[in-house]
């Protein structure tokens, strides 16, 4: 089920709050919104409200037969690229980063944030439809600013059935296809990164794909390859 609110501060905290009080929210049901006055990112961001822009947020249910809880922003990237695929004029442009972001032309389009409450993940989307935010540390861009954009009320429904579908294929078949699937339309290997991590270290080196965990490969200068469980990352062209 989709519930349509014309405004909120964030969806993640509307679906978290409901969880602290135990009311029943089923998998599956997302709050979508027009307008969104504290909506936040990775690393407490704050997240653009862009008038005409996709912002809402769905349950994802786990238990200990699933894979990993983190794995959800793998799932959660590739909904959202196969909702934004048909609307994408140059689709060889449209690619994903790890951990979560959609890039179109190199420059960032949609971010993604999980935040986990007892035995559930509330997993946060935003993508940039109709307008973009200006961002000191990186480019973006809108859909609208290649092709004519959906409304926020049918993209809300493609993405909704997308997650559907590889939530259940995550259950189902567990994280290696998913790898294998994420991998195919993320950046290309070689690809040189910048990640700036959680103690305040920067590492640099290139893409080499993720392990069988899901985890970010990196390969530094001296030829050694580190996995990186979190951090921000960033194309090395970004900054």
């Amino acid at each position: 089920m989709i519930r349509f609110v014309e405004e909120t501060g964030s969806t993640n905290a509307d679906l978290l709050a409901l969880l602290r009080n135990r009311e029943h929210v089923g998998e599956g049901d997302w709050i979508v919104t027009r307008r969104q006055t504290a909506g936040r990112g990775r690393q407490g961001r704050q997240w653009f409200d862009g008038a005409g822009n996709f912002m809402g947020s769905t349950v994802v249910r786990v238990s200990d037969r699933d894979p990993p809880a983190p794995s959800l922003a793998l799932v959660a990237g590739l909904a959202v690229y196969e909702a934004l695929l048909p609307y994408c004029p140059d689709p060889q442009q449209l690619m994903l980063k790890w951990p979560n972001d959609i890039l179109l032309h190199a420059a960032k389009l949609c971010g993604i944030l999980l935040e986990a409450q007892s035995d559930a993940v509330v997993v946060g989307i935003g993508v940039n439809l109709a307008a973009k935010p200006d961002l000191p540390d990186r480019p973006t861009i809108a859909l609208a600013d290649v092709t004519s954009p959906p409304a926020p009320e049918t993209f809300a429904e493609r993405l909704a059935d997308a997650f559907a579908t590889e939530l259940e294929r995550w259950r189902t078949y567990g994280l290696e296809p998913l790898i294998r699937r994420w991998s195919s339309v993320a950046t290309p290997d070689g690809t040189p990164l910048r990640v700036h991590e959680p103690d305040g270290s920067v590492a640099e080196g290139r893409f080499t794909g993720l392990d069988p965990q899901g985890n970010l490969q990196l390969r530094l200068e001296d030829g050694t390859v580190r996995a990186i469980h979190a951090g921000d990352v960033m194309l090395a062209s970004e900054e």
